[in-house]
Formats: C-alpha cells, structure tokens, sequence
C-alpha cells in the first residue's frame, strides 16, 4: 500500500496550515497530518452532540420524540433560513437534524441546555471520546451570543473526528444509522464534495468561522471503497478556501482508488 503524503497534497491545493487524518473502512489503512493539534472545531463539534443526543435517548433520558420550547437566550444567526426560532416547539429528532443538515446553531444551543454539558461530554467520555469538550454555546455571527455557563473554546481533533464517524460508520454509537442518514442531506456540499465524482456519495459535516474552514465524514467511492476523512484548517471560510478543498480533493481520489489492501500509517501520532 502505498503512503499518501496528505501534507503535499494540502499544500499543493493551498490548503495548509491543516490537520487532516484519513482512514479505510473497509481494509487497512491510516494516513495523517498533525491529526492531534488543536484547531477550534467550530460547527464540526455538532456531530459529537448529535452523538450525545443519542446516548441520550439510549439511556433513556429522553426520546426523538421529546418536545423542546426553543428559548430566546438560543438565538444567533444561521447561514441558511430555519423555522427553528424562540418560542417554537421542537422535537429532539428535529434539532438534531437541522443541527446536522443546516448547521442550526439555535437547534445546537438549545441541545447544549437540554443535554447538559459536563452530562453530554460524560457520555462522549464513556464512549472512548474523552478529548471532546461541550464548552460553549456557538454563535453564527458578531457580537457573540451570551453564554454565562461558558468554560473556554470547545474541543474535537481532527484525529477525533475521524474515530468518531468511523464509530458511527461500524455501530459502535447510540444511533448511529439514524446520524449517518442526517449526514447523508447535508445542506452544505461545498468543499471537499467539490472534488468527487458521479458515484461517489458523502456523508459529512462541515466547520466554518472567519478564522477556520473544515468539512469531516464518510466517503463511499464509486468503486466501493469506504473512508473516514476530516480536514481541518486555519484558513477563513471564503469561496476561495471552498475551492482549495475541491482541489484537494481532486488530488486526493485518485490515491484512494489505488488503496487495495495492506495497512501502514503515514505521519502517525505520537
């Protein structure tokens, strides 16, 4: 099997600085780039909320079916229009969902109140994800949203990111068919999407701030083959930046098609 120089790859796409992690799903096989550095995850830490949601629900705290009154201290911009607005009620399928398809961060900050943050990262913790922090509420513009519970910067590695789609691609989750049927309708196929081709499907969640730009999920290609993927970046979520992560993701495709069997790790983590 051959290495992935996925370093090369990002600059060449003008995609650095970065931390990516790359895995097979169906055969051996891991690659990664400064996977375990700390890159503020912006909207990518919805998916470990949704995983929360669902252990939730597992241990019988509550139910998809669970009616939530949306409160106004949850307001903050989205990027895309959302009936989700103070004052209208909710189930937990429907915040999850526009959680993960739109990116609603209204539906995120009313999950944070309804699952409990240190209750949420326990249940990440007992997951095998103990790196994940819940520390603040997410807001989808300037001034930022009031959040007197805030304990600092939330935290999901790209390393992590991987291991948990991968978890949610094998079962190994609470609801881990419901979550990857979400991913699978995502609003926003505008980065690494931008590099595949007829065929390939992707079920994934995408990041943004001024300051950062990721996307992170599961590719099924054409052919079959079955990744975990997740770029993250230190650049700003621009256009430009969109189109770098298609150009990566062009570069990138033909390795995978390559990818037969055997495993060896490029750049492992300490």
């Amino acid at each position: 099997m051959s290495t992935i120089d996925l370093a090369a790859l990002a600059a060449g796409a003008g995609l650095l600085p970065a931390a990516i992690r790359l895995e097979r799903l169906d055969a051996p096989g891991s690659w990664a780039f400064d996977d375990g550095r700390y890159i503020y995850p912006a909207s990518l830490i919805k998916v470990p909320l949704a995983v929360a949601a669902a252990a939730a629900i597992d241990a019988g705290r509550l139910a998809w079916t669970t009616r939530v009154r949306i409160d106004e201290r949850n307001a903050t911009a989205n990027d895309a229009p959302s009936p989700i607005v103070p004052g209208c009620l909710a189930t937990v399928e429907e915040l999850v969902t526009f959680m993960l398809q739109r990116s609603d961060n209204v539906a995120t900050n009313q999950l944070y109140d309804l699952l409990g943050r240190e209750r949420a990262g326990a249940d990440l913790a007992a997951l095998g994800f103990g790196d994940v922090a819940f520390r603040r509420k997410l807001s989808g513009a300037d001034p930022l949203i009031d959040d007197p519970e805030a304990t600092g910067r939330n935290a999901f590695p790209a390393a992590d990111a991987v291991r948990l789609f991968r978890a949610i691609a094998d079962d190994r989750v609470p609801g881990a068919a419901t979550l990857r049927t979400i991913l699978a309708t995502s609003w926003w196929d505008v980065k690494l999407s931008r590099g595949l081709e007829a065929g390939d499907a992707f079920a994934h969640k995408t990041g943004d701030t001024s300051g950062v730009s990721h996307d992170a999920g599961l590719l099924t290609l054409a052919g079959g083959s079955r990744w975990a993927i997740a770029v993250y970046t230190e650049l700003p979520s621009t256009e430009e930046t969109e189109l770098r992560f298609g150009a990566f993701m062009r570069a990138l495709r033909p390795h995978l098609t390559e990818e037969r069997s055997g495993a060896r790790t490029a750049n492992p983590r300490p």
